[in-house]
Parts: C-alpha cells; sequence; structure tokens
C-alpha cells in the first residue's frame, strides 16, 4: 500500500537530525513550487528520508563531499542473484541515485542561491558537484518483461478477434499482427 504524503512529511519531522529534516521540507517546498506531481513529492522524499537515516544523526547533507558517502547507502539495495535473477534491483539502485542527485544539485545550486539573495536558475543551469558525479548502472536484461509475459503472435491474434472497433482491428493488419 503506498504511503501518503501526509505520513511521509510526518516521517521528515521525525529524523533525528534537524539540519536533513529542515533541508528536506525545504526541498518539499521547492517541488510544490515547480507544480511537481504528489507522487513525484512522495518518492523523492522518500528515498531522501532513507538516505537520510542511513546517515545518521550525526551527518547531514553539507557533509557529503565524497562519492563513497553516497555510494554506500546506493550499494545496500544490491541483491544477490539468487534473491534477484532478473537483476531489478539496478532500477532501484538507479532511481536512488537520481533523486538524491537532484535533491544534492538543489541544495548546491538553488538554496544556496537563494540564501545568498541570488536569483533562481534553471535546472538545466545547475552546476553538478564532482562527488555527486555516479554512472548509473546499466541492465543485462533486454526488456523489463520476462520471456512468459511477452505475446507472441497467436495470442495477440485471438484478443483482437475478440475487439469490437473495426479501426484497432485494421491497424492489426497494418502493422502485420
Amino acid at each position: 500500500m503506498p504511503v501518503k504524503l501526509s505520513t511521509i512529511l510526518k516521517n521528515i519531522e521525525l529524523l533525528e537530525n534537524k539540519v536533513n529534516s529542515k533541508l528536506i521540507l525545504q526541498f518539499y517546498n521547492y517541488l510544490q513550487s515547480n507544480n511537481t506531481s504528489e507522487s513525484y513529492q512522495n518518492q523523492n522524499l522518500k528515498a531522501l528520508i532513507n538516505f537520510a537515516k542511513f546517515l545518521g544523526p550525526g551527518r547531514d547533507f553539507y557533509q557529503l563531499s565524497a562519492k563513497e558517502d553516497i555510494l554506500a547507502f546506493l550499494n545496500t539495495k544490491i541483491k544477490s542473484k539468487e534473491t534477484d535473477p532478473d537483476g531489478k534491483w539496478i532500477r532501484t539502485w538507479n532511481d536512488y541515485l537520481q533523486r538524491i542527485k537532484y535533491f544534492i544539485r538543489w541544495i548546491y545550486n538553488e538554496k544556496q542561491r537563494n540564501d545568498d539573495g541570488k536569483e533562481s536558475l534553471e535546472p538545466s543551469d545547475w552546476i553538478t558537484p564532482s562527488f555527486v558525479k555516479i554512472k548509473e548502472k546499466r541492465s543485462k536484461r533486454i526488456s523489463p518483461y520476462l520471456e512468459t509475459e511477452i505475446w507472441d503472435r497467436d495470442e495477440v491474434q485471438t484478443i483482437i478477434s475478440y475487439e469490437s472497433s473495426k479501426r484497432i482491428k485494421q491497424s492489426s493488419l497494418y502493422y502485420g499482427i
């Protein structure tokens, strides 16, 4: 069951490190001001809460300065071949990386500019700190679907035979299905 945004916001306030808690709330306000969806906000905040918990009460986001700081957290998402034979953990690893990278870029660009009374920049103009320049992992999977989840031609034709729309039937003929 998905966690509601209101629950996530309460969880931010419960973080032991109040500097991190305040930063995450400010980032939430930034996301809101840019009209991002509630789902997008929720997913970003969940990732940042997990990262903040990993850092613990004695370490705040401002103290991050090495790739290893982020990689140590990301590597907790790696699963063994026995647990995850399809390597789906790679998508999770990359998702956390993207969200953390966006947040840190926000701190080093937007937040600091606002604190200094300077004009905002577009995210495309933000500078990425060198310690966040981490490459995404590549999956060896050709498709996100399992072989058993892909329909063959006969299965598609069976489904199309029940379709009432002539347009859909015609398009399936056009594409050679």
